[in-house]
């Protein structure tokens, strides 16, 4: 795997780029030679940011951790991408047995030991609610949001008809998913 560090509000010097790449080394296993993860690492008032994210064929493995300690940081995040790669595997293996042929390349790319793969089920849907999606704008929606106190609200744009979801940041700010 390969490496393109990106530095923001800091200068990622060669020590750092080995010590980073050292940790890293620990997930190459998963994935193809050619792959290519983009780390940025940003220094902020409180510690370090860090972010690694790896493209592996239509998808996105990401992974972003904040804490004092740069190099806890990237320990964080490794352990948050090689859960994110066994479930992806999981995922996929699941597909697979249901004849989904179109998954078999990409399931067979990613290097993961059958026996590291458990049979629980991945994901269980413990409640399912049903609600009426009303015609409204983002604010409309927004406000909605925070009267129910959700940290999301699925409605339909009143101009265009589409289903749309607004959503909360961690910044406190708020966000609209507009599907094309």
């Amino acid at each position: 795997m390969r490496y393109n560090f990106i530095g923001k509000n800091i200068e990622v010097g060669e020590k750092t780029k080995e010590k980073v790449s050292a940790k890293l080394s620990r997930i190459d296993k998963f994935f193809p030679e050619e792959t290519v993860a983009t780390v940025t690492l940003s220094s902020e008032k409180l510690g370090t940011n860090i972010e690694v994210t790896i493209p592996y064929h239509k998808r996105m493995i990401r992974a972003e951790v904040r804490d004092a300690d740069m190099m806890a940081a990237v320990d964080e995040a490794i352990d948050i991408l090689e859960n994110q790669v066994v479930r992806y595997k999981k995922r996929l293996r699941t597909k697979v047995r249901q004849s989904a042929e179109a998954y078999r390349v990409e399931y067979e790319s990613l290097h993961i030991a059958e026996e590291d793969l458990d049979e629980e089920p991945l994901y269980k849907i413990e409640r399912i609610k049903h609600f009426e999606v009303k015609p409204m704008d983002a604010e409309e929606a927004v406000m909605e949001m925070e009267l129910i106190g959700h940290s999301f609200f699925v409605f339909r744009d009143a101009e265009t008809e589409n289903i749309n979801v607004v959503y909360k940041r961690k910044n406190g700010s708020y966000g609209l998913i507009d599907p094309e």
